[in-house]
């Protein structure tokens, strides 16, 4: 393996590696301050930290590919007593990540399907000025690594695998890819995939969490030569502010917005993703922007 520099600690990076001989690419991840941030704003049970740490690190995986400004972002949403979850990944690897129970008291198993209900996955490529892409695809297994590994399998996109992991306080994530074939011909590189995959299928969530990602790729493709880039340090950010919020709350309309000063002298709202209050008066959301949505000053 050709290594890369690597830090004390392998906690909120993300790395791409290649295989040197073969027409396959990869992706790990490994998240602990993320999952910690996202999940204390939220204040979410157990089960739901795994379930978003999960989230976190595929869409991590899902945003390397971004080649331009952009958001990647996985979202599950259904009938059940969880009906979203969801995790996006900026291409400046800023990661923000929330989960709507219909009852916060109300006990969580770790069964995807089961807390999310009849619904369905979808992975969206948002790109500014351009055409939201977005693929869906049913929930048909407890883990997200199988549903989205069946996402990719039903579309027509190069074949691709993630295996993921978390436990509440820190998550962690494998991507495989196919790529055009240009090494191997067609049928080399179809027999190749098969085999790293059934190799990367070995990896146990301890491993994942637990090993640098040079010792885990080194367990995994030992007889395999792999090239290991630089890390790439992710984390949490909110995209939120005060005059995005007030922009959004301006498009209600002047008329809309004189109804709801008349019964208080200000206007509360939160964030949903980073739980920060922003509060607004008439003098804030001033005539010209209740006008034209102009940005506060």
């Amino acid at each position: 393996m050709t290594p890369a520099p690597m830090p004390a600690t392998d906690a909120d990076i993300r790395q791409r590696f290649l295989f040197e001989d073969y027409d396959v690419r990869g992706e790990i991840i490994s998240l602990r301050g993320t999952v910690a941030e996202v999940c204390a704003r939220g204040g979410y049970p157990r089960p739901l930290r795994i379930q978003l740490g999960e989230f976190l690190a595929a869409a991590a995986l899902l945003s390397a590919n971004l080649k331009s400004a952009g958001t990647v972002t996985v979202q599950a949403r259904g009938d059940g007593p969880v009906p979203l979850l969801m995790a996006d990944c900026s291409d400046r690897h800023t990661l923000r990540a929330i989960a709507r129970p219909r009852d916060p008291a109300a006990g969580c198993g770790d069964d995807l399907r089961a807390l999310v209900g009849q619904g369905h996955l979808s992975v969206t490529v948002a790109l500014p000025d351009r055409q939201r892409h977005q693929g869906i695809a049913p929930l048909e297994h407890p883990r997200l690594a199988d549903c989205l590994s069946e996402y990719f399998s039903r579309s027509e996109q190069l074949p691709t695998r993630l295996w993921l992991a978390a436990d509440g306080d820190a998550a962690a994530g494998l991507l495989l890819q196919a790529l055009p074939a240009q090494r191997q011909d067609p049928a080399a590189r179809a027999r190749t995939w098969e085999h790293l995959v059934a190799l990367a299928d070995t990896l146990t969530p301890d491993e994942q969490l637990g090993l640098r990602h040079e010792n885990l790729l080194r367990r995994l493709f030992h007889q395999e030569r792999v090239r290991l880039f630089d890390p790439v340090p992710v984390g949490f950010a909110c995209s939120c502010s005060a005059a995005r919020i007030g922009g959004a709350i301006v498009t209600l309309g002047a008329d809309a917005l004189a109804e709801l000063f008349t019964a208080t002298p200000e206007i509360e709202t939160q964030c949903q993703f980073c739980h920060q209050v922003y509060r607004f008066t008439p003098a804030q959301l001033s005539a010209r922007a209740l006008a034209g949505g102009a940005p506060l000053h």
